[in-house]
């Protein structure tokens, strides 16, 4: 089962590799244990972007397999 995250806005925290070390390393706030790396600040958000919906997509499928008569609702934070 694929996963549409059409356009959700996530808050990722990019990070400076340790001195000598180089590259970057992210994490997102709104998905914990999603991590990204990256010799680049734009390839450690494209690993982070790849990690988030690889969770998201896993984890949705672990809920349906778990309780298949679940339903899904959409949250709206005002």
């Amino acid at each position: 089962m694929s996963m549409n995250i059409c356009m959700k806005k996530f808050t990722a925290i990019v990070h400076r590799g340790e001195p000598g070390e180089g590259g970057f390393w992210a994490t997102c706030l709104e998905v914990p244990g999603a991590n990204g790396q990256g010799e680049t600040k734009e390839e450690c958000l494209h690993d982070l972007t790849e990690a988030v919906k690889l969770m998201l997509e896993t984890e949705r499928e672990e809920v349906f397999r778990l309780d298949p008569k679940a339903e899904t609702a959409e949250l709206l934070l005002t």
